[in-house]
């Protein structure tokens, strides 16, 4: 059975390591990869970089570790945007994979 995945879209860096951490320690769940994105309107954003934090896990584990990182990246930058996706189908999975950050 697919895990349970928690996407969660902070602005910059430090906010994504402060709310990955904070989402961990919160719950059983494991992080996956960071991924990137400069959207067009990127100066008008508190932070230029979008950085989305990915959790795996059980669906109840997931929902805690997003809450608790929602509290922690609002400390540091914000939040732009979030989703828990309860099962991930095959080709979702595939992309989940993916990471601007791999990128030279």
């Amino acid at each position: 059975m697919a895990q349970a995945v928690g996407l969660l879209e902070v602005y910059g860096l430090v906010a994504a390591f402060v709310a990955g951490d904070a989402g961990c320690k919160a719950a059983d769940v494991t992080m996956e990869t960071f991924d990137k994105n400069k959207p067009a309107n990127a100066d008008k954003l508190p932070v230029p970089l979008l950085v989305t934090v990915k959790f795996r896990g059980s669906i109840s584990a997931v929902r805690a570790a997003m809450e608790a990182a929602k509290l922690a990246a609002n400390t540091v930058t914000g939040v732009a945007s979030e989703y828990v996706i309860p099962a991930p189908e095959d080709d979702v999975e595939k992309l989940l994979k993916l990471s601007a950050l791999d990128k030279s």
